[in-house]
């Protein structure tokens, strides 16, 4: 689920082609009606500030006109009250614990002693002391990994290579039919990574062309949209690439930036036909050392939560959102610090394996996470059993897991989506997990994400998931985009809920985030179309945007 990152690519790609209450001061008393309309609200006109985008999740729709989570008067709302810590578990890629703008808020095992080489607590993991590394072992790191589907045809391939459908009896049909879908689905997924890496490096080549017939006229590299205008009366022949050119430099500010998006866009593409992804000999488990279809053989991974800084961003920029410290005066503002981050690494450069997460969350639960967020997800699952006991066994523990609803523009009521709460996708077996889908600072048609995935049943609610500015290994920090960026947004919220309202349990806690949410009284566009329009409220089960602010006053209003 780490598809933010070309959100340039896709632009320039359309261009060539013609996102107990805390005790009220003495004199005020806190108002606790709660506001979920937005009927007469006016959306924010104009451009924002780079200061205005790096924050506009906190912001408040009626009094900043942009949909965000209302922080700013959560925060005033809480203000006279003090809360619990939380220990919110982020089972993501490496997570950087030493980025300057999450020090301090880092759990620490204190059961464990350091580097002794001993399982001190008996939890089953040695030297565990900021979390565990479920894509490691005492000889390193995996980060490469196949997807499940390229793992399927590796399993499949022995039975039916080379053989066609007259050949298959019945018992087998079921598995030589997934085999051949899956087998041509990777086939084309390669194809066409290298027919849209061919068409960048094409379009580079004739653009170069194109530049370099003006520089010989102009007698210069860089030139004006007024300038290329002023030729096309005297170079008639060259009209085409003068157009051409004069709408690259207007969307992306000069040719120079040009070229660095194609370059982007065919190393991108270079990288997805390359990839591990779809290679069935690759083996990415080699280095881990254990079986993935026996959940009995757990002595594997390591303590190192932090992977590779140069490679894993996702996982640290998906923990500053929840949680990088606030008012500190670098960086950017997480949701709440009263939390300690328990980093569990089982998210690779592919899609993860379902032993990894069931195990990832009962550790997060076994060690005393009481929210887990879960930003990666994939469309097959081969034991997704095991992951349904991990989720039943949170909810009995009283531990809210909140879940990315994907980047896949498609409707998860209809089309599968893992891990999820229910086995049909119509009854939930558990009501512990809530799944979020991405919104944007634009409060009108635009509002959902395109690539988010939705589901009047099973997307449950929305949050900010489009330039999210964030934490990056390093202690840097950049803009990211995917529904990897709005569940952060929801488990913060529910720290901070659970912070300030402990007595509330899980599920209680799922309600009051999905009640408490803003209304949209409009219909957007369809995730994945630039025609078809619907109605907000069908796209997830609540048809509201998270609000901070209504989700403390709703809780107040629950332990009354």
């Amino acid at each position: 689920m780490k598809k933010s990152k070309f959100l340039s690519i896709l632009t320039i790609s359309f261009l060539f082609s013609i996102s107990s209450i805390a005790q009220s001061k003495p004199a005020v008393k806190k108002n606790l009606n709660i506001n979920t309309k937005t009927t007469n609200v006016v959306a924010k006109k104009g451009n924002m500030s780079e200061l205005e985008i790096q924050s506009w999740p906190h912001m408040d729709i009626y009094t900043d006109s942009v949909p965000g989570m209302s922080l700013k008067k959560a925060y005033e709302f809480i203000a006279d009250k003090k809360g619990e810590t939380v220990i919110l578990a982020v089972i993501d890629s490496g997570i950087d614990i030493e980025h300057e703008d999450l020090k301090g808020l880092v759990w620490v095992n204190t059961k464990e002693i350091p580097n002794n080489g001993i399982d001190d607590d008996k939890n089953g993991y040695v030297d565990d002391i900021h979390g565990w590394n479920f894509l490691g072992s005492k000889k390193g790191n995996a980060y490469p990994e196949q997807l499940e589907m390229t793992r399927i045809v590796k399993k499949l391939k022995p039975r039916f290579e080379g053989k066609t459908a007259v050949q298959i009896s019945d018992a087998d049909k079921k598995d030589f039919e997934l085999y051949t879908k899956l087998s041509n689905e990777i086939k084309n997924r390669r194809e066409k990574a290298y027919e849209n890496k061919v068409h960048y490096e094409s379009y580079k080549y004739s653009l170069k062309e194109a530049h370099q017939s003006i520089v010989d006229i102009l007698k210069k590299e860089v030139y004006s949209i007024e300038e290329l205008d002023s030729l096309g009366t005297v170079h008639e022949d060259l009209q085409p690439q003068l157009y051409n050119l004069m709408r690259i430099i207007d969307g992306e500010g000069s040719i120079e930036q040009a070229f660095a998006y194609l370059d982007e866009g065919i190393a991108y593409f270079k990288e997805q036909y390359d990839t591990p992804n779809y290679d069935i000999n690759f083996d990415g488990r080699a280095i881990v050392g254990d079986n993935p279809d026996d959940f009995n053989d757990r002595n594997y991974g390591n303590n190192d939560v932090i992977g590779f800084k140069d490679k894993e961003s996702h996982g640290t920029h998906v923990t500053g959102i929840a949680a990088a410290l606030r008012n500190n005066g670098i960086g950017m503002n997480g949701i709440t610090n009263n939390v300690k981050i328990m980093a569990i690494r089982a998210v690779p450069d592919g899609d993860e394996y379902d032993k990894d997460v069931a195990l990832a969350i009962r550790y997060a639960v076994d060690n005393g996470a009481k929210v887990v967020n879960m930003s990666f997800g994939k469309s097959y699952s081969t034991q997704k059993e095991w992951v349904f006991e991990a989720i039943k066994y949170a909810a009995s523990k009283d531990v809210l897991l909140v879940h990315a609803a994907g980047n896949d523009a498609k409707n998860i009521d209809n089309e599968d989506n893992y891990p999820n709460d229910s086995e049909d996708k119509i009854l939930e077996f558990a009501d512990n997990i809530i799944t979020v889908g991405a919104s944007t600072r634009n409060f009108n048609e635009d509002l959902v994400a395109r690539f988010s995935n939705y589901g009047k049943k099973n997307v449950d609610v929305f949050a900010p998931g489009l330039e999210i500015y964030s934490t990056f290994p390093n202690n840097t920090y950049e803009i990211s985009q995917g529904t990897s960026m709005a569940s952060p947004q929801v488990a913060g919220l529910a720290v901070l809920i659970r912070s300030y309202y402990p007595k509330l349990k899980a599920s209680e806690v799922k309600k009051i985030i999905m009640d408490s949410g803003i209304e949209v009284p409009f219909s957007v566009y369809l995730p994945g179309s630039n025609s078809e329009k619907v109605s907000f409220s069908n796209l997830s089960v609540s048809g509201k945007v998270v609000n901070a602010y209504n989700a403390l006053l709703l809780a107040q209003q629950k332990t009354k």
